[in-house]
């Protein structure tokens, strides 16, 4: 039996106009990616936004566009981690329908833990192995490079992520670490309320993920998008934030779950039906 969760806020498609034109303020900033090294992560920042702007109009993903700033948010995410991985020298990458040139940046106050799970992600929901491969053979430490002042159980998930795509040994040990130090007595940065609502429901439903637990899924996925809810509808200010719309990180597992033919016996505005489902891929080349 399928169940339904009901998101939080409601489709404004009054907002069609807005989300138009932070698209095209970004296509704009790609004609510049190279003017400085801070360019590349504006531009990933932004890509990032105009994902979730465009749940605010299209909660299904059902429109084009929406696709596209999902697929610019996983070109940019991949870029910019290269970018960060080179010492010097430039590369050339497919960003918004065009190659482009992007230069050397090595590691910089973008190219944090964060951003690079969240690139991840990206390249998941857009079922982009080869950029899921790139993002796992970058090295932790240009991760750490990045000066970001996070928990430390944020480089333990990057090395179990990586671990798992790479078929590397480590998965187990890492992930273990992952879970301990993920507790909210231990993680103390990011606040207890974020670590458990937030930052630890997409580290669980990987683990039964990973265990095929078709039960144990479908139960923690119900739970991970109660907790999801409860977090961004504590206070008025949450539940009108944009980052509240979609948990991408509870997403991306979820879409492993489906295309390793676990059932995902849930419909939610907080799993946009068209990206879990893969209705655009292959659209256009990525």
């Amino acid at each position: 039996m399928t169940v339904f969760v009901a998101g939080h806020s409601e489709p404004r498609p009054d907002s069609a106009a807005w989300v138009s034109e932070l698209g095209e303020d970004l296509v704009n900033d790609l004609e510049t990616l190279n003017a400085s090294p801070r360019r590349l992560g504006r531009a990933w920042r932004d890509a990032s936004f105009n994902v979730r702007a465009s749940f605010r109009v299209d909660p299904h993903g059902a429109a084009l566009g929406t696709w596209e700033a999902v697929v610019d948010a996983a070109q940019l995410g991949t870029a910019l981690f290269r970018a960060a991985g080179m010492a010097e020298g430039s590369t050339e990458v497919r960003i918004h329908h065009q190659m482009r040139t992007v230069s050397a940046t090595g590691p910089t106050s973008y190219t944090h833990a964060e951003a690079w799970i969240e690139a991840f992600w990206y390249a998941i929901i857009t079922r982009d192995q080869p950029k899921m491969t790139e993002l796992c053979e970058l090295p932790i430490d240009v991760l750490r490079a990045s000066g970001a002042d996070h928990d430390d159980y944020l480089y333990h998930w990057v090395a179990a992520l990586q671990a798992y795509w790479l078929k590397r040994p480590e998965l187990v040990p890492e992930l273990t670490l992952t879970f301990q130090r993920s507790h909210p007595d231990v993680a103390v940065i990011a606040g207890r309320d974020y670590i458990q609502q937030v930052a630890y429901p997409p580290i669980n439903l990987f683990y039964k993920f990973l265990q095929k637990d078709e039960e144990g899924f479908h139960t923690t996925l119900l739970e991970s998008l109660e907790l999801h809810k409860q977090y961004w509808t504590a206070t008025p200010e949450r539940a009108d934030d944009i980052d509240g719309l979609v948990p991408i990180g509870i997403l991306a597992v979820t879409c492993l779950a489906y295309d390793g033919g676990i059932p995902v016996n849930v419909e939610s505005p907080y799993l946009p039906e068209h990206l879990l489902k893969r209705s655009w891929v292959g659209e256009f080349e990525v």
